[in-house]
Formats: structure tokens, sequence, C-alpha cells
């Protein structure tokens, strides 16, 4: 009978496809049973390097609390429970403000008073390890994404914020056309318009009036 070889595709990683031979009619290989172990043993390996890719990818995804600890440590700031837990806060929910780094604050840790998310916020924001921006009109927000002198886009209507890298990448408007003798670390430009949900509700709101008349 013919055989048919085992195969494989791609660079033999954790996804390779791995084929059984088909010998004398034995769909496991030989007929002795060997084929069968063989196959299990391939198998049960490329199980292991998918379950191994998996947890790879999910550390390099996933800040932990050793990386907000270090983080602290390099401000030489002490390691506390509350700034473990705000520092983590704002980089899971960019743009938050006070109030709603306090509600997820408290979820993790219970108990916790404004004043001492306050002053967490303060030295973290002196350590230049969060970045509070104060659109007009908003209260103060909080974002992880900080040394880049990014800027913002702010919905007139929802508020909601995003973030909008520098125009040519490199922080071209840190170079002010008259400085007055300053020392300039920083510049924001706020962008404002309708987000994509509210220009939508807008156009769809104008619509309606239209086909009434």
């Amino acid at each position: 009978m013919a055989v048919a070889g085992a195969g494989k595709s791609g660079s033999g990683g954790a996804g390779a496809c791995v084929g059984l031979s088909i010998v004398d009619g034995h769909p496991d290989g030989h007929p002795d049973g060997r084929g069968r172990r063989d196959g299990q043993r391939v198998h049960g390996w490329v199980a292991e390097l998918d379950s191994f890719q998996k947890r790879r990818e999910t550390a390099v995804v996933m800040a932990t609390p050793p990386d907000y600890e270090r983080m602290l440590r390099g401000a030489d700031l002490r390691v506390t429970k509350p700034r473990l837990a705000v520092l983590a806060a704002v980089h899971e929910h960019p743009h938050a403000d006070t109030d709603s780094i306090i509600g997820v604050v408290r979820e993790g840790l219970g108990a916790v008073s404004h004043q001492a998310v306050y002053d967490v916020l303060r030295a973290l924001t002196t350590a230049r390890l969060v970045r509070r921006i104060e659109p007009p009109g908003s209260v103060s927000r909080y974002e992880a994404r900080v040394g880049d002198n990014h800027h913002h886009v702010v919905c007139r209507r929802c508020g909601v914020i995003a973030d909008v890298d520098c125009a040519v990448g490199a922080a071209p408007c840190l170079h002010a056309s008259n400085h007055h003798g300053f020392v300039i670390d920083e510049a924001e430009v706020i962008y404002w318009g309708l987000c994509p949900d509210c220009s939508t509700t807008t156009t769809t709101t104008g619509s309606r009036k239209d086909s009434r008349g």
C-alpha cells in the first residue's frame, strides 16, 4: 500500500500542523501501535507549546503588580497598596477622572478615602508616573502615557477623550516661535469635535427632522 508521509507546515512553531503516516492500512502508523504512541506524544508537545504561547502572550499584554512595584521604586516612591491600586486604575482606565479612579480603587481595596486617592494621584503626577490633563470645561483626568508630549481630541457633546500623536511625530510644538524667555518642557494641543457615536446621532437626528418637513 502507498505510504502517506508525515508533513508539517510553517516553521515548526507552536501552530505547526503535524500529520501521521498511514502504514499497511493502519491509520495510527505501525501495526504494533508505535505510531499511535508517537502521535499521542507529538500532539502532547503541540498542546504544551500552544499553552506556553498563550501564557507568554497574556504576560506581555497584561501589566502585573510587580510591574507597578518596579515603577514606584524606580521613582523613589514607597510601595503601598493604595499607590499600587491607583497606578493600576490609571493604566487600566485612561483619561479617567478622580471619582472614577476612586470607584475602581475601592472595588479592589474596600474603604479608601477621597483624600488618600488625591494624595496618591498628586505623588504619582509629581513623579511623572501619570499625567494630569484638564480640558476646558472638564474635571481633571489622568493617564499613564507620559513623556512623549502627545495631544488629545475631545468630544464636545459627551466629553470622551482620545490620544493624538504629535503631528510630525517628534514633538515639534515644543519649539515656540517666541518663548519669551521661558524654558519650555511641555506643549498641549486639544482638538475639539464630535466623536463617531455623537456625530452619527447628530446625522440621524437631522435626517429625522428633514423627513418630518
